[in-house]
């Protein structure tokens, strides 16, 4: 009996152990990151004292079977009492110290929306087999996003948007079969898209504007069936409007403008009956706008303003069930504006600076 309770003793004290208290590797681990980090306002990382990590550390959780750091939430724009209290935003600067790959069972990491942060992702993020969420939104972190990033195979949310990455999108990015959520925008990306971009079958949201990427929208993305928002405005994008777009059953919104996109509008884009918000301003699209809308027809906007449209606007626009924000300006269109709905809540701006249109809201006929 005295050795079965001394057993049980111990078993107990392992287990108490394990969810008090972090492990000895990952308290160091996570002082180092925190060395390597400036955050003067909020005092957040007064919380960081003790050698419990996993009680009470502002931002840290850990697994409470094994005790492991599980989660780093550290955002600069939160709701938290700590935020309320000094009635500010947070202001963090630092890096990111490589310290951060020796808590290999981390499955979340948010440095986001601190403004300061800089230097470069470590490599060995990659190494994170565990990872399911990477967010440094909003930071200042530069240099290339990691090579072998395609090796963290558990990533559902990739957002790396708001910072000063340069170099390609790697070619391993395509291999994250479970990423949902990918937002690369409003960096200094360089390259074309992968020709495999579609292999990420289970993505939701593709959001890479502002950035300097270039060549062809990948054909391979019409494989993508859960895609419902696709954001490549603002970049160096050419070639034309693929017709398959106009097909996709989930997308809803897309946004291309700002590009180098020539050729003619497919029919499909226009007689979709999922897209919702479609784009297409400030590139170089020409021909007629095809004659293509119908009764199932719904934008919440369409935007082709600012391209080499000619020709009169299409009749069937007026059968659309919605149009909420309709632009055309800035091309070549000629002869009437329709009548009926969704022209007459419509002003002039919608329709300025063509060639020879008419009707209301512009001058008569």
């Amino acid at each position: 009996m005295s050795a079965l309770l001394t057993a049980l003793a111990l078993l107990f004290t392992l287990i108490y152990t394990a969810t008090s208290s972090c492990t000895p590797s990952d308290l160091a681990a996570l002082l180092a990151f925190k060395s390597s980090l400036n955050e003067p306002y909020l005092g957040i990382f007064k919380t960081w004292s003790g050698t419990n990590c996993c009680s009470n550390w502002y931002g840290i959780s850990c697994d409470p079977t094994t005790g492991r750091v599980a989660d780093i939430n550290l955002r600069g724009e939160s709701e938290d009492p700590i935020f309320e209290k000094a009635g500010r935003s947070g202001y963090m600067t630092g890096s990111i110290n490589p310290s951060i790959c020796k808590l290999d069972r981390l499955s979340t990491l948010i440095l986001a929306d601190w403004k300061g942060v800089s230097g470069e992702i470590p490599g060995c993020v990659a190494s994170l087999s565990n990872l399911r969420i990477l967010d440094l939104i909003g930071n200042q972190i530069s240099g290339k996003i990691p090579a072998n990033i395609g090796n963290l195979q558990r990533l559902t949310v990739l957002n790396l948007a708001d910072n000063r990455l340069t170099g390609e999108i790697p070619a391993s990015l395509t291999a994250l079969a479970n990423m949902k959520h990918l937002d690369l925008s409003s960096n200094k990306l360089t390259g074309q898209l992968p020709a495999d971009f579609g292999n990420l079958k289970m993505l939701s949201r593709a959001l890479l504007s502002k950035n300097q990427l270039s060549g062809a929208i990948p054909n391979s993305i019409s494989g993508m069936y859960r895609l419902a928002d696709l954001d490549l405005s603002v970049n160096k994008i050419s070639g034309w409007v693929p017709g398959w777009i106009g097909s996709m059953r989930v997308l809803s919104t897309l946004n291309l403008d700002s590009n180098m996109i020539s050729g003619q509008l497919p029919a499909s884009l226009l007689s979709s009956t999922g897209l919702g918000i479609v784009n297409l301003s400030r590139n170089a699209i020409e021909g007629n706008i095809p004659d293509a809308f119908g009764p199932k027809s719904y934008f919440m906007a369409l935007d082709l303003s600012y391209n080499n449209l000619k020709g009169p606007i299409p009749g069937s626009l007026s059968s659309a069930a919605y149009v909420g924000h309709l632009d055309l300006s800035h091309n070549h269109l000629c002869g009437p504006i329709p009548v009926g709905t969704p022209f007459d809540h419509l002003e002039a701006p919608s329709f300025s600076f063509n060639d020879c249109l008419c009707g209301n809201p512009l001058r008569t006929c």
